[in-house]
């Protein structure tokens, strides 16, 4: 049974920073699509970034150059390091992964991830 567990989530200023993790276990499959989504209240859950299991990276562009998604194979851990925080980056953040996908398809949709964290809290105040 595949489980992903997140941590790291807070409460920071703007212009602060956070590491998001995800310790996953139970994930057999030798290819990967690991990604972080996000979801603010009152708005659907949106793709942040993903890394898949050729070494690809994806980004929402609001967040490039800001955040960084990687993934240590050793640990079985992703990572999401979250610099230069705005108001706008608070929402209930959630890992997710699929055998199947590129990393891309963080822009698909959330429907297209068979496994999901529970999700935790990032808050940013201005």
């Amino acid at each position: 049974q595949v489980q992903l567990v997140e941590s790291g989530g807070g409460s920071v200023r703007a212009g602060g920073s956070l590491r998001l993790s995800c310790a996953v276990s139970g994930y057999t499959y030798s290819s990967y699509c690991m990604g972080w989504f996000r979801q603010a209240i009152g708005k659907e859950r949106e793709g942040v970034a993903a890394i898949d299991s050729d070494g690809n990276t994806s980004y929402l562009d609001s967040v490039k150059g800001r955040f960084t998604i990687s993934i240590d194979n050793a640990v079985n851990t992703l990572y999401l390091q979250m610099n230069s925080l705005k108001p706008e980056d608070t929402a209930v953040y959630y890992c997710a992964a699929d055998r199947r996908l590129a990393s891309s398809a963080v822009f698909y949709g959330a429907h297209w991830f068979d496994y999901w964290g529970q999700g935790t809290q990032v808050t940013v105040s201005s």
